[in-house]
């Protein structure tokens, strides 16, 4: 593997065993509280492939945005979530699988295709999938997917930021940091929050 940092070989690979039509596929959010799960397909145009593509993680806020707002551009971009209510439901695992078949099917071309980052390939999906794991790392199309799928999430617990103050989700996108737990302490639960992670149900579990 590289240590220069993904690359568009898994691609070309598939490529030229006639899969002509290759798709990135990444989620965000299993972790969080809060806030639902968000995945984004994404086809890269070979001749346009946005610099400095990367995991989202390893990219500075302003980095992650300028190519966010190239792929919107040049590539075939499809977002997708699975709400708080889905992942209570379902489990997050699911849920989160979920969120990537939905982001594939809104894609405006039908991928031949799919690199999925992780050991699992979502069970909804038809066709031709490969899992990578750290596929952020070692793949363009899944770096750019892991790109706008965290960026739009994190828009989204920006404006529920709005709606519940106190939470800190502006800036913990509704992960457990320690003042997001404090205030699930002080102000209880939201509609917004998960109910199946332990954090949570332990609070809702003393309220009775």
């Amino acid at each position: 593997m590289s240590t220069l940092g993904p690359d568009y070989s898994f691609e070309q690979r598939a490529q030229a065993r006639g899969l002509s039509i290759v798709a990135g596929v990444d989620e965000v959010g299993r972790g969080p509280l809060a806030g639902p799960v968000t995945a984004a397909a994404v086809i890269l145009d070979p001749m346009r492939i946005p610099q400095g593509l990367n995991d989202s993680k390893k990219l500075s806020a302003k980095k992650r945005q300028a190519l966010h707002d190239d792929l919107l551009l040049c590539a075939d971009v499809s977002i997708a979530h699975a709400s708080v209510e889905e992942i209570d439901e379902l489990n997050i695992l699911r849920a989160s699988h979920l969120a990537m078949e939905r982001a594939v099917a809104g894609l405006k071309q039908r991928p031949n295709h799919l690199l999925i980052d992780g050991n699992m390939i979502p069970r909804g999906l038809a066709g031709l999938s490969e899992a990578i794991v750290k596929g952020d790392s070692r793949s363009v199309s899944i770096s750019a997917a892991s790109i706008v799928a965290k960026i739009c999430r994190d828009y989204v617990m920006w404006d529920l930021g709005q709606h519940y103050p106190g939470y800190g989700w502006e800036t913990n996108a509704g992960y457990p940091s320690k003042s997001h737990k404090l205030a699930l302490e002080k102000l209880g639960v939201t509609p917004h929050h998960r109910r199946s992670f332990k954090p949570v149900h332990n609070i809702l579990y003393q309220e009775k």
